[in-house]
């Protein structure tokens, strides 16, 4: 598969291309958006790269004179990590959002989950906001990287995700999730609840209040 790499700083750039040619993937690497161009119009590519703090035009204008012109999975890597410029390159038309700085094992975990996304193995995956699901293999990606999960920590987590909007009470959960288990403490879901919250994020799921449990991606 052929990557485009959009960035100017040289350290940066020569790590993540190091990364990803030792992934196996072809790597063009170029400093700016003009170059970048140039050779979206020359070659097919199966991923972009792109950082946000360019010379001349920057990461988000490049974004959207891309997604123009074509369509290729895009992750933005950039300094700027605050919610508003990631909703801009969201926005944009970005498919994920990585800061920096960032640990090589996420990016390659981002990058593998977007490039499975766009060629197909994808009919097996359900994205919901900030998690993938890998219904077949019975994996999680959180933010692009996978979370180890129990079995019934995934099972839960994928009920309330598959559902996402709805409220489930305790009892609900533990028919779905519990189904022919005898003698099981309802409390059993708050734990596994706390569980989940710890392994991807505080507000992953919501407690409402007298009503129970809302998935939030």
């Amino acid at each position: 598969m052929r990557v485009l790499l959009v960035e100017d700083d040289p350290r940066v750039g020569e790590l993540v291309r190091e990364v990803l040619e030792a992934e196996g993937y072809a790597v063009d690497w170029v400093t700016t958006g003009e170059e970048a161009l140039g050779l979206l119009a020359t070659f097919p590519y199966d991923l972009a790269v792109l950082d946000v703090m360019l010379p001349g035009m920057d990461g988000f204008a490049l974004l959207r004179k891309l997604r123009g012109e074509q369509r290729l999975p895009v992750l933005m890597l950039t300094a700027r990590g605050e919610v508003e410029d990631r909703v801009e390159g969201l926005e944009a038309g970005a498919d994920d959002y990585l800061p920096k700085p960032f640990h090589l094992k996420e990016l390659r975990a981002r990058v593998r989950a977007l490039l499975r996304r766009a060629h197909g193995e994808a009919q097996n995956l359900v994205v919901r906001g900030r998690l993938t699901l890998d219904l077949e293999g019975r994996r999680a990606y959180w933010e692009g990287r996978e979370v180890s999960l129990a079995g019934k920590e995934y099972a839960l987590l994928a009920f309330l995700a598959l559902n996402a909007g709805g409220i489930y009470p305790r009892e609900v959960l533990l028919e779905k999730v519990w189904a022919g288990e005898e003698s099981v403490d309802p409390k059993v879901v708050d734990v596994y609840v706390y569980r989940l919250r710890r392994k991807l994020a505080e507000d992953a799921i919501l407690t409402e209040r007298g009503r129970g449990y809302r998935f939030q991606g």
